[in-house]
């Protein structure tokens, strides 16, 4: 009896033990068995500046802003504020406090209502990620199930890390990062103590808590956790005071978005990217997107600007402004400018230049005649109509001349200028698909970008990268394409820094030209100093006509306000190669003394025609008289005015004529043959 009394004694421990042991084991299997959600939580895509400030960010598929965060991205108070609020054991339990619903229940039955609740920051976790509810036994089961799980997969701060990106915050915001942006615009980083509060309180009560919605509710709730948190020792009484008389945000702030043209494509080009890092300067771009929404504001509702800034020596773009602001207007706001395909005007020409100096067609110090030409057919006239006779070739490119860059191009080859816009990487669009003269003044598609680029490999000692604005696509040992030698492209800049700035700019050298294209449908300035290139557009995003808008008088102060809001002071252009000939027009060898057009440009034949001035110009009246000059016809010539004649049996095609005064005149020339030429001129 007493044996077997003792034998089981013995038995009842071990027995108690082996159940306890077959329970335990049992338990920790069927939390391993535990079917876990999907903890891989989508989360905004996001193009991020050179530093890494967010410059746009996109709602995930279901319309919600949900950003991904680190622990180490957040605020420690914030992080501190939390646990002392909602699970002052978080680090010490394994996903579920027992004492904590303990209490939970002996508090709900001493006062037969729920006093407080017994959820973990992991439980939490779990049925934010399954949405199981809140209410229910068997929800709160399975949440229960849940966290013991996550607690064996995960650290503590990877818990932390779903809870700062799921956690409701009102609306379509989710998570502690969309939270801060939206209602205090700033990353959870830099929060307040008041602002922390606040976040922390939200998610009890994300709609009935809305700071935008409900401020009292969201006031009392931010004050109970500065409560909590003083009573737990993670502020002080005064941190407390002092943040309560913070005034709750009173509305939602719009996410950022920066250069979202451009954030457009670069996520269009990757889809499956989830953070794109571009090359992208936050601040300027903020301050030129400003600068842009002033310049059209005193032009009508259709006016449209684009802006677009590089550093030309690495060819990393810092800003890309596609219009005045991104929105359906009458201005068309949605579309890129700064990728439209449009009509460049004169901006075209210091590439002509820079390819005749190397080719030895000109020098800077070259003369050469602005006078009335015919190529075949083709006779342009200069943008005012008037011509200047001999000039140098510096004068016709700082006075945008026309018919001077004409010739160059003229006896260049309109092949030999697209080739140079090819390798200078401008993807150029030509009418009818063949090129012409014309080209040099602007016939021809060209967007910003790619003129901002060529601007770039004049100043880049003439050698061509591509602009680039992501990080990934920089290939900074590329060596780069030669377009033009070293010496002609100092040439060009040198002259474009001679050009007067705009009335009311300061007086720099700015290397700088400007633009307007065929009707006024199009004003450009593009410039550069020693390290930036900035390239400014303006006109209408339909292509239709802006009345009296011209490149100089509209988006040539618009370039020197742009290019003061990316510094103070210009940095110098560089000096000159060592092999460029700096010489006056009388030292240089003869054939570059004086540039002569191809055979026929100026040649006569058949019928006369009154060469200069010519049909509809103004012409200067000065004090020896005017110049009247003849092409074709036979000799010898009888010139008229207003049908009185002035010059009779005249044998040379050139003469120096005095005029009544200023005003409209008629004049007619005459031949031996009875053939006869009029233009109508302004005499001035």
């Amino acid at each position: 009896m007493t044996r077997g009394w003792r034998l089981s004694a013995l038995a009842s421990p071990l027995t108690l033990a082996l159940v306890l042991w077959f329970a335990v084991e049992a338990f920790a299997a069927w939390v391993a068995a535990t079917e876990l959600p999907n903890l891989s939580v989508a989360t905004s895509v996001e193009v991020q500046a050179r530093d890494g400030r967010l410059l746009r960010a996109y709602t995930v598929a279901d319309g919600r802003w949900r950003m991904a965060v680190s622990p180490d991205a957040v605020d420690p108070n914030f992080t501190a504020m939390l646990v002392a609020y909602e699970d002052k054991r978080f680090y010490s339990h394994n996903g579920v406090d027992l004492r904590a619903i303990l209490r939970a229940i002996v508090q709900a039955a001493r006062q037969q209502r729920l006093v407080s609740g017994g959820s973990t920051l992991t439980m939490q976790v779990a049925r934010l990620l399954e949405d199981s509810g809140t209410g229910q036994l068997k929800g709160k089961l399975r949440q229960a199930r849940v966290a013991l799980a996550l607690e064996r997969r995960l650290t503590k701060a990877q818990i932390l890390q779903l809870y700062y990106q799921v956690a409701p915050y009102g609306g379509n915001l989710e998570g502690v990062r969309a939270a801060s942006l939206a209602y205090f615009g700033k990353e959870p980083k830099r929060l307040t103590t008041a602002q922390a509060a606040l976040l922390v309180a939200l998610p009890q009560s994300p709609e009935g808590r809305r700071p935008d919605r409900s401020p009292k509710a969201a006031a009392l709730a931010r004050e109970k956790v500065l409560a909590l948190a003083v009573t737990a020792g993670v502020i002080q009484a005064e941190q407390a005071q002092a943040a309560k008389r913070e005034a709750i945000p009173a509305r939602r702030q719009a996410f950022p978005a920066l250069a979202p043209h451009l954030a457009d494509r670069i996520v269009a080009a990757a889809p499956s990217t989830q953070w794109h890092h571009t090359t992208l300067d936050a601040a300027l771009q903020i301050r030129l997107q400003e600068l842009a929404a002033q310049a059209v504001v005193a032009h009508g509702d259709r006016l449209q600007v684009a802006i677009v800034v590089a550093e030309h020596k690495s060819g990393e773009m810092l800003a890309s402004v596609g219009s005045a602001a991104y929105r359906a207007d009458a201005r068309l706001g949605f579309v890129d400018m700064t990728r439209a395909v449009r009509s460049p005007g004169s901006t075209l020409k210091p590439l002509v230049y820079g390819l005749a100096f190397d080719e030895g067609l000109a020098h800077p110090e070259t003369l050469i005649e602005d006078r009335a030409m015919d190529f075949g057919g083709y006779a342009p006239q200069n943008f005012d109509k008037i011509f200047r006779g001999e000039v140098r070739i510096r004068d016709a490119l700082q006075l945008s001349l026309n018919l001077p860059v004409v010739a160059l191009t003229d006896a260049l080859g309109p092949a030999k200028l697209m080739a140079g816009l090819r390798r200078a990487g401008v993807t150029a669009r030509v009418p009818g698909g063949k090129p012409g003269l014309a080209v040099a003044l602007g016939g021809v598609g060209v967007s910003l970008e790619d003129m901002v680029g060529l601007y770039a490999t004049l100043a880049r000692g003439g050698v061509a990268r591509p602009l680039h604005f992501t990080q990934q696509s920089a290939d900074k040992d590329a060596p780069g394409l030669r377009v033009m030698s070293a010496v002609a492209a100092w040439q060009v800049g040198n002259i474009l820094s001679g050009v007067a700035p705009p009335i009311g700019t300061p007086v720099n050298r700015l290397a700088y030209k400007t633009g307007t294209s065929y009707g006024h449908r199009d004003a450009w300035a593009i410039g550069f100093d020693g390290t930036h290139v900035i390239g400014v557009w303006m006109g209408r995003a339909d292509g239709t006509p802006v009345p009296g808008v011209f490149g100089a008088d509209l988006a040539a102060p618009l370039l020197f306000q742009a290019f003061a809001r990316v510094k103070r002071k210009l940095d110098p252009l560089p000096l000159p190669p060592p092999s460029t000939l700096m010489v006056a027009n009388a030292s240089l060898p003869q054939p570059l003394r004086k540039f002569r057009p191809r055979f026929g440009a100026f040649a006569a034949a058949g019928a006369p025609k009154v060469d200069f001035p010519p049909d509809g110009a103004e012409v200067e009246l000065m004090a020896e008289g005017i110049l009247l000059r003849v092409r074709g016809g036979v000799g010898p010539f009888t010139w008229l005015a207003d049908g009185k004649p002035i010059v009779v049996s005249a044998r040379g095609r050139d003469q120096l004529v005095k005029m009544p005064g200023p005003g409209f005149v008629e004049l007619s020339v005459i031949d031996s043959k009875g053939q006869s030429a009029q233009a109508k001129v302004r005499l001035r």
